[in-house]
């Protein structure tokens, strides 16, 4: 299916450049719109057709992905809404926009997603948070299918994009954070801060995956590692005994109240 992206900065570059590094599509298959276009020429040099035009990419497409600034969304979609007809499907990635907002905004009744991705869709391992509204199973089928090319997916009521933006994009955030304390405290036991940071960050990596990949749960791992007496139950005692993990919760319960409070 071609698909055109509605908006060539970060995020729709970062789509475009897993879409094609994963063998999803085909470059030819890819329209990538900006009004400045001459920041796409490493698209159009791969073969992914660009430009400024919203309607002619829409016209020649099958999928829209909708990768623009919340206060541009009305005006976008406006200059595209008379090219969408019955066959195309609709996913935007635009933060805060709910999905009858964007059905309220087009002329046609077509299948409308909502997705959210975060920044490590840059390397193919995002979490991508989606809900729908007026489509078949195929459609279904075939949205997933698209973002598990950038990392991960799953389906979730609408409901909870707030608290899903806060738990898998704000989520990164917290999670540099620990890897930087990580880091911190390995400089201060003897390492150098590269090779803190190597250690540090690839630890992360491999705990998150065994959590995905033997599908367990976190206190099972953790009492893999932990010995009576022994150093790291010393180290998570000592961490609970500051707030280590009240905190954290605290965090991301205000991020939840920032976003869905203002």
């Amino acid at each position: 299916m071609r698909i055109a992206i509605i908006g060539g900065g970060n995020l729709g570059k970062s789509i475009a450049e897993g879409l094609i590094s994963s063998g999803f599509s085909q470059p030819a298959d890819l329209f990538i719109t900006r009004r400045n276009k001459t920041q796409l020429a490493s698209f159009a040099e791969m073969g992914v057709q660009t430009g400024s035009d919203n309607r002619l990419a829409v016209k020649n497409a099958d999928v829209v992905i909708l990768a623009v600034k919340p206060y541009q969304v009305k005006e976008v979609v406006e200059s595209f809404n008379d090219n969408l007809t019955e066959k195309h499907i609709l996913i935007s990635v635009v933060t805060g926009v709910m999905i009858q907002e964007l059905r309220s905004m087009l002329h046609r009744q077509i299948p409308v997603f909502r997705a959210m991705p975060n920044t490590a869709i840059a390397i193919r391992e995002s979490i991508t948070c989606i809900s729908y509204s007026n489509a078949q199973l195929s459609e279904i089928e075939y949205v997933k299918e698209m973002f598990n090319k950038l990392g991960k997916v799953v389906v979730i009521n609408e409901g909870l994009m707030d608290a899903a933006t806060v738990l898998g994009a704000c989520g990164t955030a917290y999670a540099m954070r620990f890897i930087r304390a990580n880091i911190q405290g390995g400089i201060e036991i003897g390492f150098d801060a590269a090779t803190a940071n190597l250690i540090a960050a690839q630890t992360v990596k491999g705990a998150a995956q065994m959590l995905l990949e033997k599908n367990t749960h976190p206190e099972q791992e953790i009492d893999k590692v932990t010995t009576p007496k022994g150093c790291t139950i010393a180290g998570l005692n000592e961490m609970e005994h500051q707030g280590f993990s009240s905190s954290l919760i605290k965090g991301i319960a205000a991020s939840y109240r920032k976003i869905t409070q203002g």
